[in-house]
């Protein structure tokens, strides 16, 4: 059976590397966008320039009619979605927590935790047996983030309540559930909370004593969608350094 695979927010960071990395794999990908059309389609180039088979489309994965556009586009391009990364997300400018207003913190979890919800109900609908997802949680979820993305934090404690709950509810169906969770990882989402060199200030604290790249954490999506990993579902790999 032909493998086939929708990456949210697949045109940068770890989710252009997953879908890299999935392609020369021997999946058919689709690298979803929300607004970057430039670097998803770049993705796309690069899959296409190396032998694989990738097509780029746009929808806002926290809209549930998007959601289903972007099943239905992948569904007629490449056939049966079997696999799921859910990647995308935000994070936000640094801020205390007091200084997090009530639209900011909506807008992550939304951004965040809708997102990741409304694209495997949308699969699980669809895939009536054998399968996969993986879902990009983060190291926040276990240290809070405080003085700089309580907000963001708390959005990927919700995706790991969500991992854990879904993979017991769908184990018996044959579709397995886990998650990542980086940390301290070299991708433009730095720059977006205000602090672009935020990895190099802080890499004296890791126990590696480096920051990490979106093609190790790359390297453990792929594992975990796998027929390598056929025995793991609600499972967690930290990609932290040891942090």
């Amino acid at each position: 059976m032909s493998k086939v695979v929708i990456v949210t927010g697949g045109g940068r960071g770890i989710g252009a590397a997953t879908a890299k990395l999935l392609a020369s794999s021997g999946y058919q990908v689709c690298v979803n966008y929300r607004a970057n059309a430039e670097s998803a389609n770049a993705t796309v180039s690069a899959i296409t320039a190396s032998g694989g088979k990738a097509f780029s489309f746009q929808a806002d994965v926290s809209n549930e009619s998007d959601v289903i556009a972007l099943f239905d586009a992948t569904e007629a391009m490449f056939g049966a979605v079997t696999h799921l990364v859910n990647n995308a997300g935000i994070l936000l400018p640094q801020s205390g927590f007091a200084g997090i207003d009530v639209e900011r913190f909506n807008k992550v979890l939304i951004s965040n935790v809708t997102s990741c919800f409304l694209c495997s109900r949308e699969f699980i609908k669809r895939t009536k047996s054998q399968g996969a997802i993986v879902n990009v949680s983060s190291a926040a979820a276990r240290t809070g983030a405080p003085f700089e993305y309580i907000d963001y934090a708390a959005s990927k404690g919700a995706m790991d309540s969500l991992t854990k709950g879904l993979s017991l509810e769908v184990a018996a169906q044959g579709i397995r559930v886990n998650a990542v969770r980086p940390g301290f990882i070299y991708t433009e989402m730095h720059a977006d909370g205000g602090e672009p060199n935020r990895i190099d200030r802080l890499s004296s604290q890791i126990p590696l004593q480096r920051g990490g790249t979106a093609d190790e954490v790359a390297n453990a999506i792929v594992w975990l969608l796998s027929d390598e990993a056929s025995y793991v579902t609600g499972s967690f790999i930290d990609l932290a350094g040891g942090k």
